[in-house]
């Protein structure tokens, strides 16, 4: 197994990892992004995320990615927005080596706070964290506006 900083090449593999975490969370239909768009997006002058993959026999088979947020409370922040590991290689440790990886680059970047979401019906994943030393709240909602949100808003909300 190998963890390393992702690559233009690798957004392929990315993808598909992407893609597989989609079907799990039983939103098949629900990624729009191209691998144009990842290293467009991740690999330009300013990107707007960065990526670890962990290979095995040069397949990449896990990846967590993340990007900088800012917190009004704490400053610099990162936020693990995926942790996805093929589902044939849960469960031999190749997750605890990706999460380890972002961890060791927030106390790197002298962030105080990494933060991500996960499914409340994903128990393994919230008995991972958890054991981690991760806090996992009940108490806060994650509010999202889509493009037909977005949409609604401003041709309904701003007359």
């Amino acid at each position: 197994m190998n963890i390393r900083k992702g690559n233009p090449e690798d957004m392929k593999g990315v993808l598909a990892l992407i893609q597989e975490l989609a079907d799990f969370e039983k939103e098949p239909d629900a990624v729009v992004i191209t691998e144009d768009d990842l290293i467009r997006d991740g690999f330009g002058t300013h990107p707007l995320f960065h990526v670890f993959v962990a290979e095995v026999a040069n397949e990449i088979v896990g990846i967590a990615l993340y990007y900088y947020r800012y917190s009004t409370w704490k400053g610099k922040t990162i936020h693990l927005e995926d942790l996805v590991v093929k589902q044939n290689m849960r469960g031999t440790g190749l997750g605890f080596a990706l999460y380890s990886e972002v961890i060791k680059q927030g106390k790197k970047d002298k962030v105080r706070r990494i933060e991500w979401a996960v499914l409340d019906w994903n128990t393994p994943a919230i008995e991972f964290y958890k054991n981690s030393g991760a806090k996992v709240f009940d108490d806060w909602r994650v509010a999202q506006m889509d493009e037909e949100g977005i949409h609604y808003f401003l041709e309904n909300k701003l007359k």
